[in-house]
């Protein structure tokens, strides 16, 4: 019989892409990690990692293993709902997560609401990037996640995570009050393409929108500043160092002079909400949910 604990190293294997990754969410040392890893092939009679340069990679048997270890991973999840059935009514403790923006405007007014309804339910809020929370979420240590959609996310049919659209958040032109652009009902971004641009810093899951959004316009921005948090961006803006497309979701402090504009062609980000497979159907999860979706209906105005 194969020993669950060592299937449970190979999916942490694939899941971070390298076997001291997996050995440090783990908490075990490398070595630990690839003598499991050595151990569950000597069980099965297959080779389950082949070198790849400097590192390891799956081979076609451990592909098709870890099709069945999610599957597995699934089934027992859903075996722990099955037994709670009886206690169909949210409590317990509900550990969710989720970047910045997500926290502040989301999953804050859903733990105040569902601490007035369901008072047995304890939320724990934790704020964590977009790869970190489907870490966490992989680990056990998050069961909901409010997460921006990016390129670098699983697939939406990975079969680890169940991911569902919550919202569309579009991104507004910011410029100073006093913008030529300032005080219009709508703009094409082309009329900014000779301005000074302020742009997220390369590795923000929101920079691949801001520059596909100014190619769909036809021009690529010449920026000149970069900043990770949208209330700096907004001050770089009122400063008149350039403008920016900020989401409609980013909160920035309100005595700045600065103005946001809407855009033509309504270039925006999408929100999804993240469980893992079958954690849905989790009462806690599934009332945090349905606050959730109440919330996305009325944050964008």
């Amino acid at each position: 019989m194969i020993d669950l604990r060592r299937l449970h190293v190979l999916r942490a294997v694939a899941h971070y892409g390298t076997v001291t990754a997996a050995a440090r969410a783990l908490h075990v040392t490398p070595s630990a990690a690839s003598q499991q890893i050595r151990q569950l092939a000597r069980e099965l009679g297959v080779d389950l990692l082949e070198p790849q340069g400097r590192g390891v990679r799956l081979t076609p048997a451990a592909e098709s293993l870890l099709a069945h270890a999610d599957a597995i991973q699934a089934r027992w999840e859903q075996a722990e709902l099955d037994l709670r059935a009886g206690h169909g009514t949210p409590g317990g403790p509900l550990r969710v997560t989720g970047f910045p923006v997500a926290v502040s405007v989301l999953l804050a007014p859903m733990a105040a609401r569902l601490r007035a309804r369901h008072p047995r339910l304890s939320v724990r809020i934790r704020e964590a990037g977009v790869p970190d929370s489907f870490d966490l979420l992989f680990e056990g240590e998050a069961d909901l996640a409010v997460v921006e959609a990016t390129p670098r996310n699983p697939p939406m049919g990975d079969a680890r995570f169940d991911q569902r659209p919550l919202l569309d958040d579009p991104f507004d032109l910011v410029v100073p009050e006093d913008h030529p652009l300032a005080g219009r009902d709508r703009v094409d971004l082309a009329e900014a393409a000779r301005e000074a641009w302020i742009a997220p810093v390369p590795e923000s899951p929101c920079r691949p929108h801001v520059m596909s959004a100014c190619g769909a316009a036809g021009f690529t921005p010449d920026v000149v500043h970069h900043a990770l948090d949208w209330n700096v961006t907004a001050h770089l803006v009122a400063h008149r160092l350039g403008v920016a497309l900020i989401p409609r979701l980013a909160h920035t402090a309100p005595h700045l002079p600065v103005a946001r504009v809407p855009c033509a062609g309504r270039p925006h980000r999408k929100l999804l909400t993240c469980t893992r497979r079958a954690g849905h159907r989790r009462p806690a999860v599934a009332a945090a949910l349905e606050e959730l979706r109440a919330l996305a209906r009325t944050a964008v105005a």
